[in-house]
C-alpha cells in the first residue's frame, strides 16, 4: 500500500468545486431550501465552510450566526466577525450565557469543581485536560482538572470519572444550546444548518451528540483536518484563523483540542489515523514516519478506545426492528 507522508495532500481547487457543488445540491434539490445558516465560531472549520457556502449559494443566502457565552474567546468572535466581513454574509450575535445560566449549567458544573477546589469562584478560569504523553508510554485516559486564579497561579489534579462526565454534561449544553439557535434560524428563514464535523473528528468523537453533530448537512465530514486546512489556505480564509490553534473554546482556560482530546498535533494524528483506517501495516508506518512499533501500537489502542466508546455518536439511535428504512427520496 502507497503511504508516505504525502498521502493525504488534495487538489484543494477540485475539491473546492466538487464540494460547492454537494452543497447546492443538497440544499435546493434534496432539501429544496434557499440558503445555509453556520455558526462562525472563529476557527477553521467553520470559516471553511462559510467559504463553500458562499460559492455554493451566494453571499446573500449564507447566515452566519456569532453564539458567544461568557466563557468564550473573545478571539474568537472577532475572528469569526472579520471572516463574515471578508465574505460579505449576513451574521447575527446571539449570546447564550442567559440560557446556559437559566439550565444551571454553571451552577451545576462550578458545584463539581469546588467540590475538588474549595477555593475555586467565579473569579478562576479552568480546563480539562489529558495526558499528553501518548506515544512516552502505556497510560489511561484519566482527565485532569486544572484552576488559575487571577494572578495566574494554577493548580491542578486528576479528576475521576464521574466528576469528568457532570462537569462534560454541562458543558455540552453550551454546543446544544447553539444548534438550538441554528435551526431557529435556519427554518426562519427556509434555510439548511451546515455542519462544520471533519473526518478527524468523526473518528475519534470530539464532537457533541445532537449538539455540533446534529446538522442537515456535513461538508466536510470525509476530509481529515489537515485536508481542510488545505481548503482554508486555497480559498483565502483569514490568517488569524488559518494560524490559531485549533480548540474547542468550551472552558475559561483556553485548552487545544490536542490538550483536551487527541493528544497529538494534527499532522502526526492524521496520518496515524490514516494509515490505522486503512490497514496499513506497522512496519511501513514505522518507516515512513519514524516512529517505533510499539508508539504506533499505543497511538492505535488509543483510536481503538475512543472509537469504541463513541460508536453512537455517529449512528441513528438503535431501533428495535431492523427492517425499518426510510423512503427513497
Amino acid at each position: 500500500m502507497d503511504f508516505s507522508r504525502s498521502v493525504l495532500d488534495i487538489d484543494a481547487e477540485a475539491e473546492i468545486i466538487r464540494i460547492s457543488d454537494f452543497i447546492r445540491d443538497i440544499a435546493h434539490e434534496r432539501y429544496k431550501r434557499k440558503g445555509a445558516v453556520i455558526g462562525l465560531s472563529g476557527g477553521l472549520d467553520s470559516a471553511v465552510i462559510a467559504e463553500l457556502s458562499v460559492r455554493a449559494l451566494g453571499e446573500d443566502k449564507v447566515l452566519a450566526l456569532f453564539l458567544p457565552e461568557k466563557e468564550s474567546n473573545p478571539v474568537s468572535l472577532k475572528y469569526g466577525q472579520k471572516q463574515a466581513q471578508k465574505l460579505g454574509i449576513e451574521t447575527i450575535k446571539v449570546d447564550i450565557s442567559e440560557n446556559l445560566e437559566s439550565l444551571g449549567a454553571y451552577e451545576n458544573r462550578d458545584l463539581v469543581i469546588k467540590s475538588i477546589f474549595p477555593e475555586f469562584d467565579k473569579s478562576y478560569k479552568f480546563h480539562v485536560t489529558l495526558p499528553q504523553d501518548l506515544l512516552e508510554k502505556d497510560r489511561l485516559n484519566y482527565r485532569s482538572l486544572t484552576i488559575e486564579d487571577l494572578k495566574g497561579n494554577r493548580k491542578k489534579t486528576r479528576i475521576s470519572a464521574s466528576d469528568w462526565q457532570k462537569i462534560s454534561a454541562c458543558q455540552n449544553l453550551k454546543q446544544r444550546l447553539r444548534m438550538i439557535q441554528q435551526y431557529y434560524y435556519a427554518e426562519k428563514n427556509n434555510y439548511i444548518v451546515s455542519g462544520t464535523t471533519n473526518k478527524t473528528e468523526i473518528l475519534q468523537g470530539l464532537f457533541v451528540k445532537f449538539g455540533d453533530g446534529g446538522v442537515d448537512i456535513d461538508p466536510i465530514a470525509h476530509l481529515y483536518k489537515t485536508q481542510v486546512l488545505q481548503l482554508a489556505k486555497k480559498l483565502g480564509v483569514i490568517p488569524e484563523i488559518i494560524n490559531r490553534p485549533p480548540s474547542p473554546d468550551t472552558y475559561s482556560l483556553p485548552v487545544t483540542d490536542k490538550e483536551f482530546y487527541l493528544c497529538l498535533d494534527y499532522g502526526l494524528l492524521d496520518l496515524l489515523l490514516y494509515a490505522y483506517q486503512e490497514h496499513v501495516p506497522i512496519e511501513q508506518i514505522s518507516s515512513t514516519l519514524e516512529l517505533k512499533p510499539e508508539q504506533i501500537q499505543r497511538v492505535f489502542k488509543d483510536f481503538k478506545m475512543k472509537g469504541h466508546a463513541t460508536w453512537h455518536m455517529r449512528e441513528m439511535p438503535p431501533i428495535l426492528d431492523t427492517q425499518t428504512k426510510c423512503p427513497e427520496v
